[in-house]
């Protein structure tokens, strides 16, 4: 008897356990989205915004949908989204395979050390005067990490909470790397697709950040308007064992975690 009422106990305790893996969820789901596009702004935001889920915006500082639409961005931090950093120009090695597209001016391997750190602290210079906020998060444009043999994000780590990447992976609660964070790259997949991708991270009780470009259109890399509705309906609908949240607050959730605090 005795022992019938011991291993109900554990039962109970693991099951508890594995509730609280994510803020209290199974598991949890980031949407993140790059390039300061207008699609952002006229479609994503009133989705996320009709369902109450949150997105975080990695914003290119020069972009002209985020100059000419100020006010706009604004109140996308009000209502309590995230602003997060795509640098200022957005500067890609144009020296790697498949890079016609990088400018000479925006060439990141020309680049000095001193020049990309100066154009990333400009552009959160320009986000807190658009959200006031002093925390904020980074991604590296094209997931170009380096110049020459050097991680330009080194020097800046105290500026930023955490930086994501574009390699594709599902993240652990015990990581202890915050700087290059994976994610999985969306490019035409069906809704069922991207919730596929959901539930492999429930299943394996982690999470999963998503990477959009364009939405409804405006990008080479898209999803349509369908695919990303059925996503989003997917995780209202399942939001008692997934935590959906903006990407400062998972990765503040991981870094807390992985100190074992």
């Amino acid at each position: 008897m005795m022992k019938s009422i011991f291993a109900l106990l554990m039962g109970m305790l693991s099951l508890t356990s594995a509730a609280q893996e994510w803020n209290g969820k199974k598991s949890a789901v980031v949407l993140t989205y790059d390039d300061a596009l207008n699609v952002h702004l006229d479609n994503v935001i009133p989705a996320l915004d009709s369902l109450k889920l949150k997105g975080t915006f990695f914003l290119i500082g020069s972009s002209p949908a985020f100059t000419g639409r100020l006010a706009e961005w604004k109140k996308v931090a009000a209502n309590k989204h995230e602003l997060a950093n795509h640098t200022m120009f957005h500067p890609c090695n144009g020296n790697l395979p498949g890079r016609s597209f990088v400018t000479a001016d925006y060439n990141l391997a020309t680049y000095s050390l001193k020049r990309v750190r100066d154009e990333i602290r400009m552009t959160n210079t320009l986000l807190y005067a658009v959200d006031g906020k002093r925390e904020r998060t980074f991604a590296y444009p094209c997931g170009d990490t380096k110049i020459n043999d050097s991680l330009y994000l080194d020097a800046l780590k105290g500026d930023f909470v955490a930086a994501r990447g574009v390699q594709n992976e599902l993240v652990q609660k015990s990581r202890s790397d915050m700087y290059n964070i994976g994610c999985y790259s969306i490019n035409g997949q069906t809704g069922a697709e991207l919730i596929a991708l959901v539930k492999k991270a429930m299943d394996a009780k982690q999470l999963i950040v998503f990477l959009f470009h364009g939405v409804g259109g405006e990008h080479s890399l898209n999803v349509s308007l369908k695919a990303h509705s059925e996503l989003l309906h997917f995780l209202k609908q399942n939001q008692k064992d997934i935590w959906v949240s903006t990407f400062i607050e998972a990765a503040k959730f991981v870094g807390k975690s992985g100190r074992g605090s």
